[in-house]
């Protein structure tokens, strides 16, 4: 089946948007005061713990098929970028709650007509989580969901702990069965492996040049592979995924495929409900590059100090040919800039967009 033409029409904007557009960005402010109150420092409203802050490299592959290459993919070319691990809450847990967890990557020196609101950058950035689905269908769903988020930041730790690991066992039940709940994961049922050995999904589309995608990363070199779900021993320690990805990359380096499936079904693959993860076994995602890191330092406070405080992800930092689709995303470019403006409020440095990687060894 031949991919779909991207068409504006493919968008059903709901007419109470920009309320919840509002009522988003007062959840995500409460969680962010929340946090600030209870550490003096700024944090994101989501996606608050990094684990790992890394530069690296990304090639597009030679003599892609004219489907794929597309956008910043449409010729073989080198880019350096920005990798952000993270884990989804708004504060900062223990790794013993094991929410979703999230990879951002942010390209550099990128040419194309710009989106609204990033005119002055020169970057493309992606943003992924190691679930297929997003946890909620449109904005609503998402909204009641921030807002659960918002009650419940910075309180009831241990319950969360119990909470978590009850949700693991269920989890691994309905992957054994060859499924995957969103919910569940998004609840705190991932299983505690090495983000390096996950696959990471943008969840919700995006414009693909001339069609629409949703995009994925995956493992690629032998050291990653090897730790595909494999569960790390997380008992007493609050920082493991720091460590554990500290340990591969103090002296290895590695690689993921950057891989895009094409939307090639309306039905199949819907471009308002992003809780729909669009089918693999006759749609599979296709590489279209490779981003490799060398041996670094994974994560250290100077390093934090640039790409957590000083640098925001968005999915709407990028050009017109990847333009975000669906509520979901819509949702996120209001929301999503409030919590970068508040958190250079609080820590007295506003967000800048890099024009070189600039990340302390």
């Amino acid at each position: 089946m031949q991919p779909l033409p991207f068409s504006p029409d493919v968008e059903v904007v709901e007419l109470d948007e920009p309320q919840t557009q509002a009522e988003l960005i007062e959840a995500f402010r409460k969680i962010s005061e929340t946090t600030h109150q209870d550490t003096g420092h700024g944090f994101r409203a989501v996606h608050a713990k990094s684990h790992a802050l890394l530069s690296g490299q990304l090639r597009v592959l030679a003599a892609l098929p004219p489907e794929f290459a597309q956008g910043i993919f449409a010729t073989e070319r080198d880019y350096d970028v920005l990798l952000r691990i993270s884990t989804n809450a708004g504060d900062v847990l223990p790794d013993t709650i094991s929410l979703q967890r999230g990879f951002a990557i942010k390209v550099l020196d990128v040419d194309g007509e710009r989106l609204p609101g990033s005119q002055d950058a020169r970057t493309q950035d992606f943003l992924m989580a190691n679930g297929a689905a997003f946890p909620s269908a449109g904005p609503k769903p998402f909204l009641q969901s921030l807002k659960l988020l918002a009650a419940t930041t910075d309180k009831l730790v241990t319950m969360k702990e119990v909470i978590s690991a009850a949700f693991r066992t269920i989890e691994k039940g309905i992957e054994a069965l060859g499924g995957e709940s969103a919910l569940l994961l998004a609840l705190g049922g991932k299983a505690n492996t090495n983000p390096l050995g996950e696959r990471f999904f943008s969840q919700a589309p995006i414009r693909y040049g001339a069609y629409m995608a949703k995009i994925a990363l995956r493992p690629r070199s032998e050291n990653f592979k090897a730790l595909e779900g494999k569960d790390l021993d997380i008992a007493g320690r609050e920082n493991a995924l720091r460590e554990e990805i500290g340990n591969v990359l103090v002296s290895q380096g590695g690689q993921w495929e950057l891989c895009v499936q094409l939307c090639r079904d309306l039905t199949a693959n819907p471009i308002e409900d992003a809780s729909v993860p669009w089918p693999e076994d006759d749609n599979p995602y296709v590489p279209v590059a490779v981003i490799s890191v060398g041996p670094q330092p994974a994560w250290t406070l100077a390093r934090a100090a640039v790409l957590d405080d000083e640098t925001s992800f968005s999915p709407w930092h990028g050009i017109t040919d990847h333009r975000p689709l669906g509520g979901i995303m819509r949702m996120r470019k209001p929301a999503y800039e409030a919590s970068a403006q508040m958190r250079g409020q609080f820590n007295g440095c506003p967000m800048h967009e890099p024009l070189r990687v600039n990340l302390p060894g």
